[in-house]
């Protein structure tokens, strides 16, 4: 039996190949994650959205070639010299160029200026930037794996609960089974009417074999039975019930909410909140590769803690102490309130600086372990501070050594932490 190879064709945009494309982005996946890599540390994450240009030395896109030699045999006269023999190494003339030689500079790597650079688009950027990634837990929630369902009209059946009874489509089953049953009868019965009508405007025939009115007699004898029969058609019979049918489908889990977590207390300056927010915006685009609808719940705090918009959750300035536990509390209610866990992927993210009031710590503690972890997919801590550990970091280390596949930390000192610690937080475990 021989082998089919199957060639895709297919063109992808100015009659570009998708799969040449496909193949050529596989080929230099080193180059294009390093490109990758190096555009999230020299711009903002804000602008991480859009595409990058890549730039492949020469010498990598360099091609193998097949070729014939000479061949045969030759005989030629080297010339000598009087200087050098064999083995002897020849120096390098001094000052760079030598003669012939341009004005500019070499390259320190020993790769000259003449690379091959070429654009990636958004999607394969993110790609790239996801690439050893992936969200935890994320395997539960996959299509065929979701454990929430929904009811769906089947059509129509014969069989039911008095509940579910379509009485339209009941009605309109009778009437054509009336109109079929009775519509040859009253057919014939307006035949026999109209015959009767002629029977007695006709004058009588004394010679007839019936008499006049023997025959209008048996006319309307047969019309009497007629119209007996069709109304002995029942209006609505049991074959006519029509009942709704519903069938059960899994409900895909395809929307997530992401809780951002922040405090705003004075001890948070707004370098702290920067930070934070280049984290919840990295957070935000990970997410957003994963699911088709996402929502994002902004919830800040001190003393108290009260649901805001962005701007107000970034730039609003406030004083006074921290309260951690009413951050967590407000989250609980307003899951139980808005997201079912059912239907919704659940994931939080926290950014703080540690300060805490020791008192509250181990209320966090329960809160996280007993009311959130078990309705969440993942939860994610940043401490932002290059200080020491305060009592609310200690108090978290506890939470992840019961839920280490639900629930990480990591300190964030600086803005060039953001993406390794992104990295640390959601990086692929083995299987």
């Amino acid at each position: 039996m021989g082998t089919t190879h199957i060639v895709d064709r297919r063109l992808n945009g100015k009659n570009k190949s998708a799969v040449n494309r496909e193949r050529f982005l596989r080929r230099y996946r080193h180059h294009i994650k390093k490109a990758v890599a190096d555009a999230v540390h020299k711009r903002s994450i804000t602008d991480v959205e859009r595409g990058e240009s890549v730039s492949i030395p020469t010498r990598d896109i360099d091609e193998p070639v097949f070729h014939h030699g000479q061949g045969g045999r030759r005989e030629m006269v080297h010339p000598g010299n009087q200087d050098f023999i064999a083995g002897d190494t020849i120096p390098k003339p001094e000052g760079g160029g030598g003669q012939g030689g341009g004005p500019g500079q070499a390259s320190p790597d020993g790769e000259g200026m003449d690379e091959f650079a070429f654009q990636i688009t958004q999607e394969e950027f993110l790609d790239f930037l996801f690439d050893d990634l992936e969200l935890p837990n994320l395997a539960r929630k996959k299509l065929k794996d979701t454990e929430a369902f929904k009811y769906v009209r089947a059509g129509f059946t014969n069989q039911g609960i008095p509940a579910k009874l379509d009485v339209v489509r009941s009605l309109r089953g009778a009437h054509a089974r009336r109109l079929g049953l009775g519509g040859a009868r009253r057919k014939k019965i307006r035949d026999l009417e109209k015959q009767l009508e002629e029977l007695k405007s006709a004058p009588e025939e004394l010679d007839a074999a019936f008499s006049h009115e023997d025959q209008i007699k048996a006319v309307e004898e047969e019309i009497a039975r007629l119209k007996a029969n069709v109304r002995r058609i029942p209006f609505i019979d049991e074959i006519d019930l029509r009942y709704r049918q519903h069938v059960k489908q899994p409900k895909p889990a395809t929307s997530a909410v992401m809780f951002c977590l922040m405090d705003v207390s004075g001890s948070m300056t707004q370098m702290h909140k920067d930070i934070a927010k280049r984290f919840f915006i990295l957070l935000y685009l990970f997410l957003k590769k994963n699911y088709k609808k996402i929502e994002v719940v902004f919830i800040r705090h001190h003393t108290s803690a009260k649901e805001v918009d962005e701007e107000e959750f970034f730039y609003s300035r406030e004083t006074g102490g921290t309260i951690v536990s009413s951050a967590l509390k407000l989250m609980q209610k307003i899951i139980e309130s808005r997201y079912s866990p059912s239907e919704w992927n659940i994931y939080a993210a926290q950014a703080s600086d540690g300060d805490n009031w020791n008192d509250d710590s181990p209320v966090c503690g329960k809160l996280l372990a007993n009311q959130i972890l078990p309705l969440v997919q993942y939860y994610a801590y940043v401490e932002i501070t290059p200080q020491d550990h305060q009592m609310l970091w200690y108090e978290y280390e506890k939470i992840m050594e019961r839920f280490p596949q639900s629930f990480a930390m990591q300190q964030i000192a600086d803005p060039g932490e953001i993406y390794p610690v992104f990295r640390q937080l959601f990086e692929r475990k083995a299987a």
